[in-house]
């Protein structure tokens, strides 16, 4: 990528350090969607030899793009987002991506389609890490940030997302009993 485009490209992946999500530091401040994407992509790497057929650097690539639509919408809940909130923010980063340079472009818009579709293994790690880890940062963060529904969604959300991997349910399990330690000691 030349110099201009690569700068160009960073600007708008810049963004994603100042959109802020739902979800808390340890520290007590809301999490950026950068910090979110920066601990599945690493939540990937220390899982790769649990899934030693799954393509992992694939998955990185997943990890690391996955969020880039809200560089222009900023991130909006899981539990709030719509349709049209998926439709718009689709709708941007395509125009963004068309933008980059043909090769980088074609890579990523291959990436998304299979991330859409959730048909490949990799696709589903990355889909099943994209869940577990914004219950992992609940857990991290001060019950007191907590909203109501989260009490009950931290014990079943990606339940559906881990089923199709042994190690991944483990880990979904493991997730859940600090979730009920850490109410129960409230």
């Amino acid at each position: 990528m030349e110099p201009r485009q690569l700068l160009d490209a960073l600007s708008i992946a810049e963004h994603l350090k100042d959109a802020t999500r739902h979800c808390y530091t340890k520290g007590g401040r809301h999490e950026s969607v950068a910090e979110h994407s920066w601990m599945m992509t690493l939540m990937a790497f220390f899982m790769k030899d649990e899934f030693p057929e799954v393509d992992m650097d694939k998955v990185i690539k997943m990890c690391i793009i996955h969020d880039l639509g809200e560089a222009f919408t900023g991130d909006i809940p899981t539990f709030e987002k719509t349709q049209a909130h998926e439709v718009k923010e689709e709708e941007l980063l395509y125009q963004w991506v068309k933008s980059l340079p043909e090769n980088y472009a074609l890579e990523m818009l291959s990436l998304y389609d299979e991330m859409a579709k959730r048909e490949t293994v990799e696709a589903k790690v990355y889909k099943a890490i994209d869940g577990l880890e914004a219950l992992i940062q609940h857990n991290i963060s001060d019950l007191s940030t907590w909203i109501p529904k989260e009490y009950e969604l931290n014990k079943t959300y990606a339940d559906d997302k881990v089923a199709f991997s042994e190690y991944l349910k483990a880990l979904r399990e493991e997730i859940r009993k600090d979730t009920i330690r850490k109410i129960e000691e409230k």
